[in-house]
């Protein structure tokens, strides 16, 4: 703020504050000094008013007021270039530095437990039970709006409770995944197979590779999706449609796998346009450190299941 304007505000502020000194004990001097039958001189409504002093509790109430404002204003920054005698307003007041201030507290308090759990490995810390809460809080704030609160996800976002995994399941993978983010792509094959070609490959996907039946009455050539398959599938889903995690590709052997949806209409619209999915990153969010929490939750969503089922 250049100095004309933080010279300004601060006469506009200060002169203010005086004027209403001024008008409160000017006014209170011209009251009468006890209760009288008199009246102001006026009525509405057959109503009049007495001229009667204020009460001393609303003279008081005003006069607490100015003194607020006047302490506020030497405390705090308010006038103009003014930064306020108040330790940790140096640089002045806003809203960033007060979010700045409340994370730097949070962080000396639960910084050494944050790092504690980041020497651990990841499945070890899905062990912890003090540790899954603190990253199911985590995927409550960063996650549920993509994935659902129960992590079962929704269209166009994958189920993280069960095995089906587009990157891969295991624990450093998880991590990976959360702490750099993922870019897929499907590209579009449309204009490549044309109509009847979609419609092959769609329902040899559906019926031979999902093992899902056709509905009654579809007229397509399954041997003929299959070629297609073969010469433009394969070299991101494999010769068997099991996928490559290398590259985000979907094991086709798993409805679970077709988070747009596993009708045939929904696979041809896949094939037929393409599909574009983007994981944000999280490392420059969250950090090193929360995201190992978060990791861990993940991880034990489905593998925590894993577990009980080989216990049982």
């Amino acid at each position: 703020m250049t100095t004309f304007w933080s010279i300004y505000i601060c006469v506009l502020t200060i002169g203010t504050l005086i004027g209403l000194t001024w008008l409160l004990v000017g006014t209170r001097k011209g009251e009468t000094k006890s209760e009288t039958v008199e009246t102001m001189g006026h009525a509405f409504d057959g109503i009049e008013e007495y001229d009667n002093p204020l009460p001393q509790w609303w003279f008081m109430l005003f006069v607490a007021t100015l003194v607020f404002g006047v302490g506020y204003l030497i405390l705090y920054p308010g006038l103009g270039n003014w930064k306020g005698l108040l330790p940790g307003y140096e640089d002045g007041w806003t809203g960033v530095n007060e979010w700045q201030k409340e994370m730097d507290k949070a962080d000396a308090k639960f910084g050494p437990i944050f790092a504690k759990y980041a020497a651990m490995p990841v499945e070890q810390v899905a062990q912890d039970p003090k540790a899954l809460k603190m990253g199911g809080r985590l995927f409550a704030s960063n996650c549920s709006v993509c994935h659902g609160s129960d992590a079962k996800g929704a269209f166009g976002f994958p189920n993280l409770a069960d095995n089906s995994w587009r990157w891969g399941g295991d624990a450093d993978t998880i991590k990976a995944t959360i702490m750099g983010g993922r870019m897929a792509a499907m590209p579009a094959w449309g204009e490549v197979l044309g109509e009847d070609g979609v419609k092959n490959v769609a329902a040899y996907v559906r019926h031979d590779l999902a093992g899902l039946p056709l509905p009654q009455g579809t007229a397509v050539d399954l041997a003929a999706g299959k070629q297609a398959f073969d010469t433009t599938c394969v070299a991101c889903h494999g010769a068997t449609g099991k996928g490559t995690p290398i590259m985000g590709a979907p094991d086709l052997t798993q409805p679970a796998a077709f988070i747009y949806g596993t009708s045939l209409a929904q696979l041809q619209q896949t094939i037929r346009h393409g599909r574009q999915g983007h994981m944000p990153a999280q490392n420059e969010l969250l950090g090193n450190d929360k995201v190992q929490l978060l990791a861990a939750y993940v991880f034990s969503l489905s593998h925590g299941k894993q577990e009980e089922k080989s216990a049982e």
